[in-house]
């Protein structure tokens, strides 16, 4: 994917990367005003904000206000954790799954919201009560199958068969990216509780709220993960 066809902010936010690493700012360190980056990055300030405040949830960097943007942990250009351990490298990154699960999944919630069934609503009902129970007792794998099942469920109740084929025809990809976010296991309860989330937007029948939950989703999982991307703004 080349920086055209990418949102501005994730240019940024790269490009704030790359700077840390060529620049030698290591921990502790400040960084040029936001002024200065945004002048020397060729960026709004608006979506170098946004870049800043996903670096700050990867734990990059730190924003202190009325004093400025530190260093705060060493930069790595290859995508973390993920991408050292990824398997499926000569298909698509985790980078891309974790792009295509926002523009999928988030569509697919929507019209879940106003199709889902009774019973379907109940079968997510009983998968966030058991995904629970996996997480408490730190079985990581079977809370993985049960965040892929949560997912295919909410694309079958959604009932657009060409995004359900996707799903099928790249499982594999689908399952490892949400095995991903568990390497942080003091972080892994986050996923649970944004599955309530999006179970409540879909109870409510609110396709919007459940759209937006869905996104938040998949963004914080990708964050867990150790991948930032800044999805392009909707009209």
């Amino acid at each position: 994917m080349n920086s055209i066809s990418r949102a501005v902010p994730e240019v940024a936010l790269q490009a704030i990367r790359k700077l840390i690493t060529e620049q030698g700012f290591g921990p502790g360190d400040a960084l040029p005003s936001q002024r200065d980056l945004a002048e020397r990055l060729g960026v709004s300030r608006a979506s170098l904000r946004e870049a800043l405040s996903s670096l700050s949830a990867l734990g990059v960097i730190s924003i202190q206000p009325g004093k400025g943007v530190f260093v705060q942990a060493a930069v790595e250009l290859s995508g973390g954790e993920a991408a050292a351990g990824w398997p499926y490298a000569a298909q698509a990154s985790p980078l891309d799954i974790f792009q295509l699960r926002y523009a999928l999944e988030g569509f697919a919630a929507g019209l879940a919201a106003v199709t889902l069934s009774i019973d379907e609503l109940d079968a997510l009902q009983d998968n966030v009560a058991a995904m629970r129970k996996e997480l408490k007792a730190g079985d990581f794998d079977a809370a993985a199958r049960l965040d892929f099942e949560f997912h295919r469920r909410i694309l079958l109740a959604g009932g657009n068969q060409a995004m359900l084929s996707i799903l099928s025809a790249r499982a594999e990809l689908f399952l490892e990216s949400q095995k991903l976010p568990f390497i942080r296991a003091e972080r892994a309860m986050e996923t649970w509780q944004e599955h309530r989330k999006i179970l409540r937007a879909l109870a409510r029948r609110s396709s919007g709220a459940a759209q937006k939950a869905m996104h938040e989703h998949v963004r914080n999982a990708a964050l867990r993960t150790g991948i930032a991307f800044v999805a392009p703004a909707t009209a």
